[in-house]
């Protein structure tokens, strides 16, 4: 059984920039979230991946679903863990796809295995831990008052009667002065 869809494998190495195990996991574990969760290529926000790492594999899971930061339906959990939360926002059901400790194999094994092995030896199947998050928000736009560029309003601060951006804006800290 083949494992690689060669057209989705090209494009996802051509956005990349090169093969790698690493794009491989992201590859895989978005060909295994499409038949687990019978997703499609997302135009909006109606396949959602929560990453929770921002390593290689990112890459073909944007390519090949159509998650993307911009779209805000790309989100980063950060734990450091290759591990995967995808959910369809048509039918509500969600996975969470972890990948599974490499047994002592050396980089090229590895690009080999992930290229051959059956979805289910790479990942663990879970249920998500964090809920769907909900739609990307569009909010107003504010100009800082100390260096004149424009921010969202999620991220301005108040200091005293001026409106910050996050980099002007100085944290108030009593215990770190």
């Amino acid at each position: 059984m083949e494992k690689i869809n060669n057209e989705l494998w090209e494009k996802s190495v051509a956005f990349h920039g090169h093969e790698c195990p690493g794009l491989t996991i992201g590859y895989r574990a978005a060909l295994y979230a499409m038949e687990l969760l019978d997703l499609t290529f997302s135009a909006d926000e109606q396949v959602v991946c929560i990453s929770e790492n921002d390593a290689c594999g990112v890459d073909a899971i944007q390519v090949i679903l159509g998650c993307s930061i911009g779209k805000g339906n790309l989100l980063f959990h950060m734990t450091g863990k290759q591990a995967f939360s995808f959910y369809n926002r048509k039918t509500g059901n969600s996975v969470r796809l972890v990948l599974k400790k490499n047994q002592n194999m050396d980089r090229q094994q590895s690009f080999e295995h992930y290229h051959t092995c059956a979805p289910e030896d790479m990942f663990l199947v879970k249920k998500t831990t964090l809920q769907v998050p909900e739609h990307a928000r569009i909010f107003s736009s504010f100009v800082c008052d100390c260096c004149g560029e424009t921010a969202g309003a999620n991220w301005i601060r108040l200091q005293g009667d001026q409106k910050l951006c996050m980099d002007c804006y100085q944290n108030y800290d009593r215990f770190h002065v």
